[in-house]
């Protein structure tokens, strides 16, 4: 079985064998009270690979934008949400939204529409905006365009909160023509040279880096105030012993191995695109690993992933927010070998030939031939 579906995009693993020992997963109590051994060392390496001064470990996403959007909302600020931003943050604004709090969405990547959103709902007001969106969409195969919402939260006394969880540890700085994801993986604010004590990124480490726990990072002043602020260090459980050592060594690798692994992975992706340009097609996401292909959708799309699916290949099908219609994506990792992306290639080749020889009077695919 060849796997498209996997968000382990550098292909860490991190079996218990190569990381270091510990005695008990669980001090037993909360973060508020002791940080697990290891917590704040693994918390300030992170936030220096992403270009910030301080951090803090929760155990997922959704712990730190339920926390965060709480801390704000005490801050009596207004969001304001990039449309394409994923659902976990969305969970945060649910929160901030049943306290009282005031969100506002607007158009996806588009500096011009948070601009007027701002200067409609906070203009003026006793509250500070705070613009929010991904780092990096693969929706649409692109960062965001981080430089120019910064300056326009700046205008206002902003802040930027960024989910970075699908740039952390693939995009870095200097991006160039053969290294188009830059180095070090320290995500997009690395990739693009933006800083500053007015960002503050939250982040999984659970794609590029491969471990479920989360990191946000941002300036001191920030995370102490976000660590006074907190429920869930209070009233959950920290990360365990076992996945602070596990990112430990997702680190020591990323150091030691981490650019040679993202040339690899870009390297895979350019021989799908390329194989897919030889049929005519080509996908969503530009360099990034994941892959969306254009132009089969709805249930072509169903057709193709159970035709996949019979030849040994998985897949994913989505639905992009707003839309009913069925996508495939193609997610590739740096343990993908070329002979897995040729072989992917060749039965994709297959199934589209078998489309386009059998269409009926009307120009639709014939669900038989599949």
């Amino acid at each position: 079985m060849i796997n498209f579906t996997s968000a382990l995009y550098l292909g860490l693993h991190h079996p218990g064998r190569v990381l270091q020992p510990w005695q008990q997963l669980s001090l037993g109590v909360p973060a508020a009270l002791a940080e697990p051994p290891g917590a704040v060392e693994v918390a300030q390496q992170l936030a220096q690979l992403q270009g910030c001064e301080q951090g803090v470990l929760l155990p997922s996403t959704l712990h730190l934008f339920w926390d965060l959007c709480g801390m704000l909302f005490q801050q009596r600020a207004i969001l304001f949400l990039d449309e394409g931003t994923y659902a976990v943050v969305r969970w945060g604004m649910e929160r901030f939204r049943a306290k009282g709090g005031e969100v506002h969405i607007f158009r996806h990547h588009d500096p011009d529409a948070l601009l007027t959103q701002i200067r409609r709902f906070a203009y003026g007001r006793r509250k500070y905006p705070v613009a929010v969106a991904d780092g990096f969409c693969p929706a649409c195969g692109h960062a965001a365009p981080v430089k120019a919402y910064l300056e326009t939260v700046r205008r206002f006394g902003g802040l930027l909160v960024l989910d970075d969880t699908q740039a952390l540890g693939i995009l870095g700085e200097s991006p160039a023509l053969h290294t188009p994801y830059g180095r070090g993986g320290g995500g997009v604010l690395r990739w693009s040279g933006n800083s500053g004590p007015d960002i503050i990124v939250g982040s999984s480490l659970a794609k590029g880096l491969g471990v479920p726990v989360a990191i946000l990072a941002g300036s001191k002043k920030l995370i102490k105030r976000f660590e006074t602020a907190s429920d869930t260090r209070v009233h959950g459980s920290p990360p365990s012993v076992a996945v602070i050592q596990a990112a430990r060594h997702a680190l020591i690798m990323n150091q030691s191995r981490g650019d040679g692994l993202r040339q690899r992975l870009a390297q895979r992706v350019a021989r799908f695109r390329s194989g897919l340009a030889a049929m005519g097609l080509n996908t969503a996401g530009g360099w990034f690993p994941v892959q969306i292909l254009r132009g089969i959708d709805g249930n072509e799309a169903i057709q193709v992933h159970q035709f996949l699916s019979r030849q040994g290949i998985q897949t994913v099908l989505s639905r992009p927010r707003g839309s009913s219609v069925a996508h495939l994506s193609f997610l590739m990792t740096a343990r993908h070998t070329v002979g897995e992306i040729d072989q992917c290639i060749d039965v994709l080749a297959a199934v589209i030939h078998g489309f386009r020889r059998n269409t009926d009077r009307n120009g639709k695919p014939d669900a038989l031939a599949l």
